[in-house]
């Protein structure tokens, strides 16, 4: 109860207006039931950061069919966690949080999330390498490379641009990264 009404209010109100006692209300609890389980703000907030990145990699692993070739599963995952990125309250409100604001904080814990997704894509990386599909590589950099040109293709191209389609960002992903790392 305490978690599904902090993520309520950091959703609603953000991480920088979000109190332990809009929290108590929320979840019809007294404060101090609320730090038997949690330290302070920052140890709830990083609980339900750590839930909703498992989340995002269970959409991703949703997505990919061990049947299709390498290039387009990396699409599908990184489509699907964008997607969730961009639809999902919380992330909407952090990262508006972070553009507005500023907020330490949140801008700390985007970043972590970023980093779980370099991980598991690092992950992926290092299985289709053993397993033949695709040239050995740094993967740690590469997936940092395609995180930032899908979120490049997805988010930024947008701002200037008509968007993207799915076909079309896939394309794009296969032309300048996949055909080089494909064996």
């Amino acid at each position: 109860m305490i978690v599904e009404a902090a993520t309520k209010s950091f959703s609603l109100f953000g991480y920088k207006a979000t109190t332990m006692d809009q929290v108590a209300k929320l979840a019809n609890v007294g404060k101090g039931t609320i730090y038997t389980f949690f330290k302070n703000k920052e140890e709830l907030f990083n609980e339900i950061i750590s839930s909703l990145v498992k989340e995002m990699i269970a959409e991703a692993e949703a997505v990919i069919d061990p049947e299709l070739p390498f290039a387009e599963n990396v699409h599908r995952a990184l489509y699907r966690l964008l997607e969730f990125r961009s639809q999902h309250q919380l992330m909407i409100k952090l990262i508006q949080e972070e553009t507005e604001m500023g907020t330490h904080a949140v801008s700390e814990m985007l970043e972590h999330v970023e980093q779980e997704i370099i991980e598991y894509l690092k992950q992926k990386i290092d299985i289709a390498t053993a397993k033949g599909a695709i040239h050995p590589t740094n993967s740690e950099l590469t997936s940092f490379l395609l995180l930032k040109l899908y979120i490049s293709l997805v988010s930024d191209w947008e701002q200037n641009h008509e968007p993207l389609s799915s076909e079309e960002i896939a394309n794009i992903m296969k032309i300048f990264l996949m055909k080089g790392l494909s064996s």
